[in-house]
């Protein structure tokens, strides 16, 4: 396991090829990435990739301001010429319950899950989370590690090895391995 001194983006390179040799160690074929404007998804489509398939995860339409797609058409375009499938839906630790606090306040459960997985970093949390919402898309196989490559804020700084479960069995997900994290976040 890889601690970095800090959390950022300038931890995606180093992240990128510790998350590809893992996963051709241990014969992983699917990598999701968490990448809102494409950027990090992209470090990857510099590396050969022979074996592995990428998903990308991105933030809901909506989620910075009401209608706003945080990636562009362009990039979108670029990622599918690549065949990199690209999901965008309401976050698997946010939807209704986060609408309930804006609305109500208080805490509801999907939050205290996030809150717990971020006692380990904002890239463990959301590496979850996309594994989880990428095998819910049936865009990685059901009963299969996958390596999850998230960060803190922008970039990566955080990869795992996680045996996703559906959400409606999320506590049956599996975070096998952390790669690599921020010693601070």
């Amino acid at each position: 396991m890889t601690h970095w001194p800090n959390k950022g983006p300038k931890n995606t390179t180093q992240t990128v090829a510790l998350a590809l040799a893992r996963a051709r160690e241990l014969g992983i074929e699917d990598i999701v990435v968490a990448s809102v404007s494409g950027r990090t998804v992209q470090a990857f489509l510099k590396e050969p990739l022979e074996g592995l398939r990428l998903v990308c995860v991105t933030h809901q339409v909506g989620f910075g301001r009401p209608g706003e797609d945080e990636m562009s058409r362009e990039v979108r375009e670029q990622l599918a010429a690549a065949g990199v499938p690209v999901l965008t839906t309401t976050h698997l630790m946010a939807g209704l319950d986060r609408a309930l606090r804006f609305k109500f306040g208080g805490v509801y459960p999907a939050e205290i899950i996030a809150a717990s997985l971020r006692m380990l970093g904002e890239g463990v949390k959301v590496g979850v989370e996309i594994a989880v919402m990428a095998l819910d898309a049936g865009l990685v196989p059901y009963g299969r590690d996958v390596v999850a490559v998230a960060g803190t804020g922008r970039g990566a700084d955080t990869a795992l090895v996680v045996r996703p479960a559906h959400s409606h069995h999320f506590f049956d997900t599996k975070v096998k391995e952390i790669i690599c994290k921020p010693r601070e976040f």
